[in-house]
């Protein structure tokens, strides 16, 4: 009997008080990170919820139920949001009326994957991952968190003594904690600045109170449907997808990083079965779905992988039983209400954490896989990515308002439609033609997918 089946039965002696008990905890593990990600960008956390929930469940039936893994939020993609709602309050939009925009480049980013996987079935794994190595990932990833820093700082400073509670707690967590402890600093985190601000008297329960127990986890006003009724601006549709789309490169390979560490973890190799091209179909479409309805785009999740290795139960139903409870919770406006109360300084102290170590993870995805800068090709591919998104992310020349949170873009006009490209847009796609065309390619990436990148980023 191998592994899986072994795993499969152990599971199922447990009983199914245990068993559920096991879900709830796969559930626990994600929230933290999941809830977080529609808290900075002002999405809807009962959509979050919801659409986490059937992505998970949808990538179980493709995969034919064979893979534990759960898809929750991704945070490669916040600096996409914040790109293209900065550009949508510059042209006098709301935040509110800016994120379908976004969500129309996530959505877009989502079929990115089918065409991955297609390319993939076609080609195999290895000569399409050599197009995308960490030369070029790892420095995307570095500009994500270096562009969203300010952010972070600029809500911290609203209660500095809030935020500190975040960070540190996030920090001992990570270094001292054991067990779940270790798997969940963020959500501990939240919780302990939190509690923090309602012993201060710096939460208002209002909006809970009013709140009912159960209703729908969306509005259609608030979905990329909401933008058929109304005059939606081309120019920023177009300006969106070409932002975030890009942003779909680093975060496959963060999925094939994931697949390879839940594939590590259980002793099967899932890549070769069910195969890549089946989890990259149901990760894109659990991402493109999410978005069409107003939630964050989904990546596979490093907290449960973690899960799995604590418990080594490693029955799929379980992870499936969390989905579910993910859904339930949607169809609770109370519940989010009570997310909402989140004071901003805690927030920001989670997100600064978050952010540095998202940089930081794109540094030690570059040296744990032994990038040769020693190679002037490979200098140049990382110099241009980073100088570029930072560059243009905060050139006041070229728009930038740091002052009111504004970036900086290439902007250009084609007939009465005017698209712009962020500092993000323009890296990645500088940096993946640069990769392609310039002469001494590293080896093909990888022999063995890196884990690194996608735990990591999971987690944080």
């Amino acid at each position: 009997m191998n592994k899986q089946s072994d795993a499969i039965y152990n599971a199922r002696e447990l009983g199914t008080g245990k068993t559920l008990l096991l879900g709830l905890q796969h559930m626990f593990a994600m929230f933290g990170a999941t809830v977080l990600v529609p808290m900075i960008t002002g999405l809807s956390v009962s959509a979050t919820l919801l659409f986490a929930g059937l992505a998970t469940l949808f990538c179980h039936i493709v995969t034919g139920r064979k893979i534990p893994v759960f898809l929750g939020s991704s945070f490669a993609f916040l600096g996409g949001y914040a790109a293209v709602t900065a550009a949508g309050e510059a042209a006098g939009l709301s935040l509110r009326q800016s994120l379908p925009y976004a969500c129309v480049g996530v959505a877009c980013a989502g079929l990115l994957y089918l065409v991955l996987a297609l390319v993939c079935k076609v080609m195999g794994s290895k000569n399409v991952m050599r197009f995308f190595p960490p030369v070029v990932t790892g420095p995307i990833i570095i500009a994500i968190g270096m562009t969203l820093a300010p952010s972070a700082l600029n809500s911290c400073a609203s209660d500095w003594g809030i935020a500190l509670a975040a960070i540190v707690v996030v920090i001992v967590c990570n270094i001292w904690g054991k067990g779940m402890v270790k798997i969940v600093p963020i959500l501990l985190g939240i919780l302990a600045s939190y509690t923090l601000a309602i012993a201060t008297s710096k939460v208002d329960f209002t909006a809970v109170k009013e709140a009912s127990w159960i209703g729908l986890p969306f509005q259609m006003q608030d979905t990329v449907f909401g933008l058929l009724k109304s005059n939606f601006d081309s120019g920023l549709l177009l300006s969106a997808i070409v932002t975030i789309v890009p942003i779909a490169f680093a975060t496959m390979m963060e999925h094939v990083g994931d697949i390879s560490a839940i594939s590590s973890t259980v002793g099967i190799n899932y890549i070769e079965d069910p195969g890549l091209h089946r989890t990259l179909i149901g990760d894109g479409i659990g991402t493109t779905m999410a978005a069409l309805f107003g939630a964050p785009a989904n990546t596979t999740y490093g907290e449960n992988t973690g899960v799995l290795a604590l418990t080594k139960v490693y029955d799929p139903f379980v992870v499936r039983l969390a989905a579910i409870y993910a859904v339930l919770l949607s169809f609770c406006p109370k519940f989010a209400a009570i997310i909402e109360t989140l004071p901003t300084a805690t927030i920001g102290g989670v997100s600064l954490m978050l952010y540095g170590m998202i940089s930081a993870i794109g540094v030690r995805n570059m040296v744990e896989n032994s990038t040769n800068f020693q190679k002037s090709r490979n200098v140049i591919i990382a110099a241009l990515i980073i100088g570029l998104s930072m560059g243009i992310n905060f050139s006041s020349a070229l728009g930038a308002d740091t002052v009111n949170g504004i970036s900086g873009a290439i902007s250009f006009s084609i007939g009465e439609m005017t698209i712009s490209l962020t500092g993000l847009a323009v890296s990645s796609i500088i940096g993946i033609l640069l990769n392609a065309i310039l002469p001494g390619k590293d080896k093909a990436f990888i022999e063995n997918p890196d884990e690194t990148l996608a735990a990591s980023l999971g987690k944080y």
